[in-house]
């Protein structure tokens, strides 16, 4: 061992001594060790996480699995605070993603521990806890009434039956003989030899209905 070698090993040794000599002679576990040698030292100690997070984000929602059965499957857990299943807003059809809250932190990790990747009706569901800063404020409009669609067949009935003056009348016709131009174009283009029945239009209102029961 050469000389500077020596001095370095002293100078640790004396390191160590004035250390034992500063705790009054008792000798703490040291947790990390250095490599290039030394005393050893505590590491700082983390303290734990609190889960507080109550909300739950459940994706793959199987068809079926609205509202009503969602609510009365996780009820088993805990109570249940909301429930929302995302929806699309004209045909009211659930867009197979939704989210719940649980009273409990506790309940809500227990039931994201136990239906992650749960398998119902060949869907496995996807179910994550959303920590309280990720809320979208936004998440729960709506909650507290059930979406009704619209109904389409009746808005369009009504639409097609009301009362049009000559000039919607007359627009309505030239809508009509141009779509059908096109139409022809494309048979003639696909050279299919198909005569076309004329279209007869009038550009008069179509006149009101008369029952013959009314005095």
């Amino acid at each position: 061992m050469g000389g500077k070698a020596k001095k370095a090993t002293g100078k640790k040794l004396q390191k160590s001594l004035s250390q034992f000599s500063a705790t009054g002679g008792k000798v703490e576990s040291a947790e990390f060790l250095p490599l290039e040698g030394g005393p050893g030292h505590k590491l700082p100690k983390s303290e734990t996480p609190v889960n507080t997070a109550t909300v739950l984000y459940i994706g793959r929602i199987p068809h079926g699995f609205y509202e009503n059965e969602m609510e009365g499957f996780f009820r088993q857990f805990g109570t249940i605070k909301r429930l929302k299943i995302a929806r699309n807003k004209k045909t009211g059809k659930s867009k197979h993603f939704g989210f719940i809250e649980f009273e409990s932190p506790e309940v809500a990790k227990i039931v994201a521990e136990c239906m992650h990747n749960y398998l119902m009706f060949e869907h496995m569901l996807q179910v994550h806890l959303v920590p309280p800063e990720r809320v979208h404020p936004k998440v729960w409009k709506g909650v507290n009434r059930r979406y009704k669609p619209l109904d389409w067949v009746k808005i369009e009935r009504k639409r097609h039956d009301k009362e049009r003056t000559l000039e919607e009348q007359k627009k309505l016709v030239e809508g009509i003989l141009k779509r059908d131009q096109k139409r022809r174009k494309r048979i003639e283009a696909a050279g299919i030899d198909y005569e076309c029945p004329e279209f007869v239009g009038s550009a008069q209102p179509a006149p009101k209905k008369i029952r013959f029961d009314e005095e």
